[in-house]
């Protein structure tokens, strides 16, 4: 990857930019509108939001205000974890299309696989959200569908039903977290992994090794997290409001880690916390 509009190829055609904006935790209103019109001027074209994050109107507003063509845009939201099952799903998503301001996404996500709404009929109120997503899909108003947080056995019981398989799997990856379980499984079955929090917590600034790699390839601990997923084959989301380090997010193209740094990295074993178990999430 040379680039922040470089491609991955999903298993359906569809290139998706090789790092993507997340607005996680971004406030809806100025902030968001602010910080999503700076990633966009600063090159970003993939932009990832969730109902669950209650910004979509901001982004559909920065991306409106940028300039920059929704059809050059490759934006994502997920479906929130109250609306699972066919029509709920069906619902959501009109209401997704509606906050963004825009008449089709580039991908759809289920957020969580087993949220405590449906934590009893969990595989039933995913077959039914992911025939929607297939209809959604089939009509062209969903260009690629997937999931997050998934974990295979999530994934094994959407697929006694689908006939689509997820294109993505968006879930916690970042130093000493590389989900290798999950991670080789996606990688089996030709799913894109993407990395969430890539640059873990405020932790990952403190860690020694990280301060040592700054150092030796020259570049901000930020850029060698960065530069770690895309060299682990994720798909990074990192996420500021702060212009100054949105654009120093950019900076991963011009140098690459030895892989004996990217080994290193990946064993740096909870240093930023590890991913949660999505069976035993409250929300």
């Amino acid at each position: 990857m040379k680039s922040l509009t470089d491609v991955y190829e999903l298993h359906n055609g569809v290139g998706i930019p090789c790092v993507g904006f997340g607005t996680w935790q971004t406030p809806n209103g100025e902030t968001a509108v602010s910080a999503v019109k700076a990633a966009l001027s600063l090159g970003y074209r993939h932009i990832d939001t969730a109902a669950a994050y209650e910004n979509e109107e901001s982004v559909g507003i920065a991306i409106k205000q940028s300039g920059v063509a929704r059809k050059d845009i490759f934006l994502t939201s997920k479906l929130q974890n109250t609306a699972h099952g066919y029509e709920e799903a069906q619902a959501a998503f009109e209401r997704t299309l509606k906050n963004l301001d825009t008449d089709y996404l580039d991908l759809y996500l289920i957020h969580w696989p087993n949220p405590i709404k449906y934590r009893t009929r969990w595989q039933e109120a995913n077959a039914g959200t992911w025939k929607a997503f297939e209809e959604f899909h089939r009509a062209g108003r969903i260009r690629a569908i997937g999931v997050s947080n998934f974990f295979p056995r999530h994934i094994d019981e959407l697929m006694k039903t689908a006939t689509v398989a997820p294109a993505v799997n968006q879930i916690f990856l970042c130093p000493g977290e590389p989900q290798a379980e999950v991670s080789d499984y996606c990688r089996k079955n030709n799913i894109l992994l993407e990395a969430y929090s890539p640059l873990g917590t405020g932790k990952i600034f403190e860690v020694s090794e990280m301060k040592a790699l700054a150092e030796k390839y020259g570049k901000p601990i930020a850029q060698i997290c960065i530069r770690w997923s895309l060299q682990m084959g994720f798909l990074p989301l990192p996420k500021s409001v702060t212009t100054s380090r949105i654009k120093e997010n950019t900076g991963v193209f011009d140098f690459e880690l030895s892989v004996e740094d990217v080994k290193l990295i990946a064993g740096l074993k909870g240093c930023c916390g590890y991913a949660r178990n999505p069976d035993a999430m409250t929300f």
